[in-house]
């Protein structure tokens, strides 16, 4: 063990981890979730800190031979090295302040292991002085998520676009199978399975433009800021090379806010980017609770779709194969919702010259961008890419439809067409013969008419 001590008093630390006394305080402070940090937000964190430590030794504050143990101590923390030394827990009191101090004394640590010095030394390297140089959590912190968002939300597109793909690429096998569309769960006019799964890929493709855009303004931060955006003990000059510092290490262009004190007290953009995320989420449930409607069944139900059978659906009933790939993407979703309210809740209770609930905005927003990636890439790869028509059962359900009768309404008019229809709900004849026992139409025309072709594109047939 080593004694550690801050304003509060020492602390006894194992002498075998990186981490300090602050981080020993929050372990024992917040006992909350249960869960550890998301290691892609312990890599961001030590991407804004090799950022901060590199526009520091440029400014000359920071003294190159500690700056560059830090930016080494970083490097490694980036590449995937000790991410056992951060056990805080995700949701925690300080705005954030013990994951900051978690990072710095992680840092400073190794910095001096790699120094030749022992652990705790901080007269030589310090969290407070060095790590956290022309800093504070409320700029660091937010900057922290921000970067680990943006890394996150090209996860999720990257998924979207391969689910969006996968759809086209149904859309295009599918463009011959004509089967009966549906309004408010009614038979209503045909249409093909093709132009169903493109429709699905076309809000997918919005879907992405939609987080795109949220991911954009991110890119703006409050780094220089420190406590409550004035920039006390933040060099301008630093203000500006801390910027160019991320862009350069992260290969993005990052930009200081125009106005760095709104930067710190308002997190809209998080709520932006959740908003995003929730809005896909309906949308990927809507087309989820399509594909379960279209393969029920197999005997009583619609059954218009064959979805891959991945495991028994039942305990008791021999057989069953339930649509558990469609079903997991819709909890998913459902859990991306409930975690829009978190955040919204967090974004909204930012009091004055900071909002003190990004822990709990972080938490969430990266919880919905894993579910969500999850989820979607489970869909694709064991559901969409094994997805067969049942032709059969479509072509019986057109058959025994009377919404075609829609399209005979130019050719007979309405009151016609209305009768037909009457009849062969009576009757439960098809409508094709309903047409020629009544002399309507000549077998020739209505066969033209009722082609797939003329009733799946615009205009009336000729």
């Amino acid at each position: 063990m080593r004694t550690e001590h801050d304003f509060l008093g020492e602390l006894q630390v194992p002498d075998d981890v990186y981490y300090g006394v602050q981080t020993m305080r929050a372990i024992e402070n917040f006992k909350i979730t249960g869960q550890k940090l998301d290691p892609d937000f312990i890599k961001a964190i030590a991407q804004v800190k090799k950022a901060a430590a590199t526009a520091n030794m440029e400014t000359g504050r920071l003294d190159k031979k500690i700056g560059e143990l830090l930016v080494k101590a970083a490097d490694e923390i980036i590449s995937g090295k000790w991410m056992d030394q951060f056990p805080v827990d995700p949701i925690q009191g300080g705005a954030g302040t013990s994951i900051n101090m978690n990072m710095n004394e992680v840092l400073c640590n190794r910095a001096l292991e790699l120094s030749g010095q022992p652990k705790g030394r901080y007269d030589i390297i310090s969290p407070n002085n060095h790590a956290n140089m022309a800093q504070s959590t409320n700029d660091s912190f937010p900057t922290g998520i921000k970067v680990c968002l943006i890394h996150k939300a090209n996860k999720l597109t990257t998924a979207l676009d391969s689910l969006a793909t996968e759809l086209e690429r149904k859309a295009d096998a599918y463009k011959d199978v004509l089967k009966m569309g549906r309004t408010h769960l009614q038979d209503a006019v045909p249409i093909t399975l093709g132009q169903e799964m493109g429709s699905y890929a076309s809000a997918v493709r919005r879907a992405i433009i939609r987080i795109n855009q949220a991911a954009e303004t991110l890119h703006v931060i409050n780094m220089g800021g420190t406590a409550v955006g004035t920039g006390l003990n933040a060099e301008p000059a630093y203000i500006d090379k801390v910027a160019d510092a991320m862009t350069q290490e992260l290969g993005e262009r990052y930009r200081t806010a125009p106005n760095i004190i709104d930067a710190t007290n308002n997190t809209d953009g998080f709520s932006d980017m959740s908003s995003a995320m929730k809005t896909t989420a309906l949308v990927l449930i809507k087309m989820a609770n399509d594909f379960r409607l279209m393969a029920s069944g197999p005997r009583c139900g619609l059954n218009e779709l064959k979805l891959p059978q991945r495991q028994p659906g039942s305990s008791i009933m021999p057989g069953k194969v339930n649509p558990v790939i469609a079903e997991v993407l819709d909890q998913a979703c459902y859990q991306v919702i409930g975690n829009d309210l978190a955040i919204s809740l967090g974004v909204e209770n930012g009091q004055f010259e900071l909002n003190v609930m990004e822990p709990v905005i972080a938490f969430n927003l990266f919880n919905s961008m894993r579910f969500l990636t999850n989820a979607i890439n489970t869909f694709v790869d064991k559901l969409l890419v094994g997805l067969e028509p049942n032709r059969e059962q479509c072509a019986k359900w057109l058959e025994g439809s009377v919404g075609v009768v829609t399209a005979l309404l130019p050719h007979i008019g309405y009151e016609n067409s209305a009768m037909l229809a009457k009849e062969a709900y009576t009757t439960g004849k098809p409508i094709r013969q309903v047409v020629l026992e009544k002399g309507l139409l000549s077998k020739e025309k209505m066969e033209h008419i009722l082609s797939p072709e003329q009733m799946t594109t615009p205009g009336i047939a000729e």
